[in-house]
């Protein structure tokens, strides 16, 4: 038996899948997900797994039939999710309409929504009931699963991480943007989903082992050479200097090996602390 990922129309995130044969990168295959039969694309070569009994099984490589069907349930699902936006507008219920989603049998409809307070959904699956035969899960996602689905833009201008590339939301906090010497400003800080960039992870490990060498913002030292003595007003992580206001003026550029701490203060290894 062999294992290997896939990747469904909706997601970024890599699904390990079983199969008794190596189907080919980028083939479109049938597979049993935890929803029942759907459309996926093989993303990696088969390897051999002594467990693969945990992984749900890739059934055949979809035919023309199958990918025929595919599609016209995604129309169907699209129309759906359109005039459920429609009803839910028309009724004032504070729900948004993320996406609809077939199984390829059509025996599933999963309707993905976000809302700010616990809605009263009785009234869209009747909707639902009038249109499809389907059995219908409402299932809520927050706002990264959102941004996910919809795709948008990033700061950086291109298409965000989690549409792309991203296989799990790990924790963001202020405290990696504090380590990065960035300015705290939430609307520069936040990402289209309104939460904290998924990017300021990705560099937060360098930077914490950088600032391990630097005094703590705020400490009081004393220059070893001019016999100046100031506090730290700045930390350059990335040039692996700070900046020291004295009563003569401002030393830029400072290494910490030209630095004395003053006695009583910590002044070496804690940068990453400031707050």
């Amino acid at each position: 038996m062999y294992v290997q990922s896939v990747r469904f129309d909706h997601s970024p995130k890599l699904h390990q899948m079983s199969t008794d044969t190596p189907h080919p990168v980028g083939a479109r295959v049938v597979v049993h997900s935890r929803r029942g039969p759907e459309i996926a694309r093989v993303r990696t070569e088969a390897t051999v797994h002594p467990d693969v009994g945990r992984f749900g099984p890739i059934l055949r490589e979809a035919t023309p039939e199958d990918l025929t069907r595919h599609e016209e349930l995604l129309r169907e699902a699209e129309d759906l999710k359109w005039m459920l936006r429609a009803r839910a507008r028309t009724r004032g219920l504070g729900v948004k309409i993320v996406s609809c989603e077939f199984t390829l049998d059509g025996a599933l409809l999963t309707v993905c929504y976000s809302a700010d307070e616990r809605i009263e959904l009785g009234s869209l699956i009747q909707d639902l009931r009038g249109h499809s035969k389907a059995k219908v899960n409402f299932t809520a996602v927050g706002p990264r699963e959102q941004a996910m689905t919809l795709g948008a833009l990033g700061a950086c201008g291109r298409e965000n991480c989690s549409s792309t590339h991203l296989q799990d939301f790990a924790p963001v906090s202020i405290r990696m943007a504090r380590d990065q010497q960035l300015p705290l400003n939430p609307e520069k800080l936040s990402g289209p989903c309104g939460r904290l960039l998924c990017c300021l992870q990705y560099e937060h490990g360098m930077y914490q082992e950088l600032l391990r060498d630097l005094p703590r913002k705020n400490a009081k030292v004393c220059h070893t050479s001019s016999g100046a003595c100031g506090k730290v007003v700045k930390l350059n992580p990335l040039e692996g200097t700070v900046d020291v206001y004295t009563d003569a003026g401002l030393l830029a550029g400072v290494r910490p090996s030209e630095l004395t701490p003053i006695k009583g203060q910590d002044g070496g290894g804690r940068g990453g602390d400031s707050r």
